[in-house]
């Protein structure tokens, strides 16, 4: 087996990224606070088309060169934009029909294992804060809350880990529909 070059990973260009059809999969990020986890959250969501970014509360907004070390351009490709809270772009995107996926540990969330994304429609996912998670008022107004199954010793993920987890997870079984 040979590992291929860069040259033959078809990668897309920026225009080409900009005009494939994407997942119907949003990311919210509340209260991020890690430069180089929201750059790698960036590249992730190129990886797998992800339509949009929303940076909320104190998540820092490109251009910077920790969040470009980490997301390799992929600030370009992805479509993202800032907020100042999160709640009120949660309350604004349910009211465009979007439904809104806390991922967080709580009482009555959904196993990640048992989460099923509907393919109608847009969902959004909403990564927290890398100390105190998503604010408990986004928890309270999210449509549902997901949570990743561990069994460790920590039942802790690095948001990024995280966020990875779970987009792959929606990208998977939205197109394995």
């Amino acid at each position: 087996m040979r590992k291929l070059k860069n040259e033959e990973l078809d990668r897309k260009t920026i225009a080409n990224f900009k005009a494939a059809p994407k997942t119907p999969l949003i990311l919210i990020l509340d209260d991020v606070r890690s430069l180089n986890n929201i750059g790698s959250i960036f590249r992730t969501a190129d990886a797998f088309l992800v339509e949009k970014i929303y940076l909320c509360g104190i998540t820092a907004s490109p251009p910077h060169k920790d969040i470009q070390k980490t997301a390799l351009g992929a600030t370009e490709s992805v479509d993202w934009e800032y907020r100042k809270t999160a709640l009120n772009l949660v309350q604004q995107l349910q009211k465009e029909g979007v439904r809104v996926h806390a991922v967080e540990q709580a009482e009555g969330a959904a196993s990640l294992l048992d989460f099923l994304p509907s393919p109608d429609g847009k969902q959004a996912l909403v990564l927290g804060n890398e100390v105190k998670g998503v604010s408990q008022e986004v928890v309270s107004q999210a449509n549902s809350v997901i949570e990743i199954p561990q069994v460790g010793t920590k039942h802790s993920l690095n948001i990024a880990v995280a966020a990875g987890v779970v987009i792959w997870d929606c990208y998977y079984k939205l197109k394995a529909r």
